[in-house]
């Protein structure tokens, strides 16, 4: 499970990093992203461009006939996206990218659930793989879910799953919507490789999403 990330970059690097065809929106960095924010999303333009949009986290399907907190799904699973109609459409035809440069993941102890920090090891920007999806009612929602998978050798120490994330190099055959067959992308959901990434506990502060400030990536004194 993600139900926490965050964004500590601007505008410029992500329009440089994605590659975007049109500026990224204005947004405000953030060490403490809890659902139903609205954050940077990258997808692709029908002529192959890519565009950033601000969108709501927790997935809406389309078909839903309100926007009930039933349906705001901010996970999705890797292993059922072809079996699951709230994501099958999605998984077909609107694949996107999330910015992050860390997420955070709880650990059950003795003591209670300790929050880890988690992140490649300079701290970086990095995209998770996504699908978004848009809802017309009295309003339309443009949101998305962030996909997981079995957690890599780093993070199983302390949960089972993690977000997958998508390298630089395969963004384009993970975005391209003529890829319909979605068989070859199943390869791009696996777990990132652990050895270019670093975990370490961070303060209980992170558990309130009123709190937001870069200390909460400090690792915890003992």
């Amino acid at each position: 499970m993600c139900g926490r990330f965050i964004l500590d970059t601007t505008p410029n690097l992500i329009d440089f990093y994605f590659e975007l065809d049109t500026p990224a929106p204005d947004f405000k960095p953030s060490w403490n992203i809890p659902p139903n924010s609205h954050v940077p999303v990258i997808w692709q333009l029908p002529d192959n461009g890519r565009a950033c949009t601000l969108m709501h986290w927790g997935l809406i399907p389309h078909w839903a006939k309100t926007t009930t907190s039933k349906y705001k799904m901010i996970n999705a699973k890797a292993e059922t996206l072809n079996e699951k109609p709230a994501f099958r459409d999605a998984y077909n035809k609107r694949r996107c990218l999330i910015p992050s440069t860390g997420f955070y993941e709880w650990h059950a102890t003795a003591h209670g659930k300790q929050p880890y920090y988690i992140g490649m090891k300079d701290k970086g920007l990095f995209a998770f793989a996504g699908l978004w999806e848009y809802w017309e009612g009295d309003q339309t929602i443009n949101s998305f879910t962030i996909i997981t998978t079995v957690a890599n050798h780093l993070i199983a120490d302390i949960h089972e799953r993690m977000p997958v994330i998508i390298d630089k190099d395969d963004f384009q055959t993970w975005l391209a919507p003529e890829n319909q067959d979605t068989s070859p992308l199943d390869s791009l959901l696996l777990p990132a490789e652990h050895t270019s990434m670093q975990m370490y506990p961070v303060s209980t502060e992170v558990n309130n999403p009123r709190h937001d400030s870069q200390a909460l990536i400090s690792p915890l004194s003992r």
